[in-house]
């Protein structure tokens, strides 16, 4: 069953189970989109094929918020929104390793090889730029809990800015060059947006889990 954060007429925003393709793909396994329909489907009692609109994504091993659109109006205003980096997306990472600043910004240009499916840091000639924005909370055994804000959305942003720079996400099987066996540590803990109808502001929160490596740190405890 599908945890839902926050549900109108308009919008849907649930949490993103971790290792679930948001999308349907070749491994066939169930999907996050599939699942919001079915849900939306059964609870309104909906004959026929359910619309939900595709507003952001999240890698298949990262959990947290995500929100869809009900309505092709509803779509059209939030698209316009994430377009104007008027969508604030808070993520919480454990790294290994910690970063020379406590806060900063990281701005990169990345490439993605679509064969590989890897991104890397290139140069402004060949690359899309990508900027964040982080914070360290706290450091235990060598690793670092940061909460990040993206002002871009880049696939594999996250991961690889960090990374190209020493210090890779706990577990993460693409990009830590000695991963471990784990759960990649990223998780989608906050959205905050205008409401596509009313204008309200609206936010979203979800909670890390209680696993390894996040219940090493206070902060989350």
């Amino acid at each position: 069953m599908i945890k839902v954060l926050y549900e109108d007429n308009h919008l849907l925003c649930v949490e993103k189970p971790v290792n679930v393709p948001v999308q349907a793909d070749r491994s066939q396994d169930p999907d996050l989109v599939s699942t919001c329909r079915q849900y939306l489907k059964e609870k309104y009692h909906k004959p026929g094929n359910v619309w939900l609109g595709l507003l952001h994504r999240l890698d298949r091993p990262v959990g947290g918020a995500m929100v869809f659109a009900r309505t092709d109006k509803a779509a059209s205003r939030m698209s316009n929104t994430i377009r104007l980096h008027e969508m604030e997306k808070t993520y919480r990472a454990v790294l290994d390793g910690i970063m020379p600043e406590a806060e900063g910004t990281l701005t990169d240009w990345l490439i993605k090889d679509t064969r590989t499916n890897m991104v890397s840091v290139s140069d402004e000639a060949h690359g899309k730029k990508c900027i964040l924005h982080y914070r360290t909370l706290e450091v235990q055994d060598g690793m670092s809990l940061v909460e990040i804000r993206l002002e871009t959305g880049r696939p594999h942003q996250i991961r690889v800015q960090f990374a190209s720079r020493g210090c890779p996400l706990v577990y993460d099987q693409r990009y830590h060059p000695h991963p471990g066996k784990g759960q990649i540590a990223l998780w989608s803990v906050r959205l905050s947006f205008p409401h596509p109808v009313t204008k309200e502001q609206i936010t979203v929160e979800s909670s890390v889990p209680d696993t390894d490596p996040w219940n090493r740190f206070e902060v989350n405890r």
